[in-house]
């Protein structure tokens, strides 16, 4: 059976980069891995597996276009409204708290926060099948 293990994005500035995910989910630095044209940054924590990979390539001066394709990445966390307070504290773009409730049945409470180079994150509560 298949494992996911990391999810990769490229971004334009390496440390701004590191100060949002460490800042924003405790996620801090690996492995790093520097090459000629780029460096790849493996990021993670103590509550997962899976880690985020970062990719700095160095001759890039430009912000990256994500298309039409890219959605967001996904973390659950305890207390969604002190995430969604601490989050908007720290000048992160933040989109209100939303509930998702089809039919009447709670299946999720979230918010989006999006990172310097415009990867939206969404954050959940803890709740049924987002653990």
């Amino acid at each position: 059976m298949a494992k996911i293990i990391h999810m990769m994005v490229r971004v334009l500035d390496e440390q701004r980069s590191l100060d949002f995910y460490a800042k924003a989910f405790g996620l801090e630095p690996a492995e790093r891995l520097g090459f000629d044209s780029f460096t790849l940054i493996y990021l993670r924590n103590a509550e997962n597996d899976m880690e985020l990979e970062l990719t700095v390539n160095h001759d890039r001066t430009a912000p990256y276009t994500h298309g039409d394709g890219y959605g967001h990445m996904a973390v659950a966390v305890d207390d969604l409204d002190g995430e969604h307070a601490r989050l908007s504290a720290l000048g992160f773009p933040v989109t209100p708290v939303k509930e998702f409730a089809p039919g009447g049945t709670l299946l999720a409470r979230f918010f989006f926060v999006t990172d310097p180079d415009g990867y939206k994150t969404e954050v959940l509560q803890r709740h049924g099948r987002y653990r």
